[in-house]
């Protein structure tokens, strides 16, 4: 079991940058694939990117390439997402999830846990 809190999440202008964690508990965190999705009202979850259990592989949508950064120290449970150059439409609620399934990133059906979201808000 694997438990997924995420933080960081908030209000930001056009342009800024936040930093999203997502701390897990339990021993075996560096065994799973850890991925970040984003839901924004009444749309179907979508991905945003992922990480391989060691870090050494990443994925990521098209819609953020070049200004999100996925990463992870699993010596501190902790999986992070860094966000620049935000737009309006990055605006929605992120989760972080965990998946023991290698290089399934983009599949959301592959991730076992998620945490509970946290809402991002870009203004224009």
């Amino acid at each position: 079991q694997v438990q997924l809190v995420e933080s960081g999440g908030g209000l930001v202008q056009a342009g800024g940058s936040l930093r999203l964690s997502c701390a897990a508990s339990g021993r075996t965190f560096s065994r799973y694939a850890m991925g970040w999705f984003r839901q924004c009202l009444g749309k179907e979850r979508e991905f945003v990117a992922g990480i391989s259990w060691s870090g050494g592989n990443t994925d990521y949508a098209d819609s953020v390439k070049g200004r999100f950064t996925i990463s992870r120290d699993n010596a501190k449970n902790t999986e992070y997402l860094q966000m620049n150059s935000l737009k309006p439409e990055d605006t929605a609620v992120y989760y972080c999830a965990a998946s023991s399934v290698v290089n399934a990133y983009r599949v959301l059906r592959e991730y076992a846990f998620w945490g509970q979201g946290t809402q991002v808000t870009v203004s224009s």
